[in-house]
């Protein structure tokens, strides 16, 4: 995965508690076997009309100044629901690197720092002043630094964020679960020539 040590990057506002994966990637679109073609699919049910092709202009993520943005910004209780995983890859697949939220589903919040993106929980007034940021400044960049644990604006938004020091070592060095075994590669090799079958 990729490895994140500090991003800068336009603001998306959600201003929704509850988000759940279905609503993140709707079920009728996780037939496909590949981990990448999901971001397309990203908000489906909000993000189109009926038709399923029309943006629909009153959804966030469909506003020109959001264009591109790759931090989002959310209510309480992100990612509830299902445990699936494809949410995590169709935020990513559509370009997101940090949700910023006051709190996540425990397992949506575990998926992310699996597939390298940065969740961080700020306190709701917190969360509540980057809403009111964006929207007088928007668009609105953040950058945050996962080295020193740091979200600033250049503009007087300067918080720090706590993360679990083993994820975080992770994270800096793009270490998911298989490159963190492949680490041991020579020592499970060796265990592997030693063994009598």
């Amino acid at each position: 995965m990729q490895n994140f040590t500090i991003h800068t990057g336009v603001v998306a506002t959600m201003d929704r508690a509850n988000v759940d994966t279905d609503q993140i990637i709707p079920k009728q679109f996780l037939k496909r076997i590949e981990r990448t073609g999901f971001g397309q699919f990203l908000f489906f049910d909000w993000r189109f009309m009926d038709d399923g092709t029309t943006p629909n202009p009153e959804f966030e993520l469909n506003r020109i100044d959001v264009k591109g943005a790759s931090v989002l910004v959310t209510r309480k209780n992100f990612g509830n629901g299902s445990s699936r995983e494809h949410a995590v890859w169709a935020l990513d697949d559509y370009g997101f690197r940090v949700v910023l939220a006051p709190s996540f589903a425990d397992i949506f919040f575990n998926n992310c720092f699996k597939n390298g993106i940065l969740p961080i929980q700020l306190s709701e007034e917190d969360i509540e002043e980057i809403f009111q940021r964006t929207a007088a400044n928007s668009p609105y960049q953040l950058t945050v630094n996962l080295e020193d644990q740091t979200i600033t604006d250049g503009q007087g938004f300067d918080r720090k964020f706590e993360v679990d020091a083993s994820r975080r070592n992770n994270m800096l060095k793009g270490l998911d679960d298989i490159a963190q075994t492949l680490q041991s590669e020579q020592k499970i090799t060796d265990y592997e020539n030693a063994r009598t079958w």
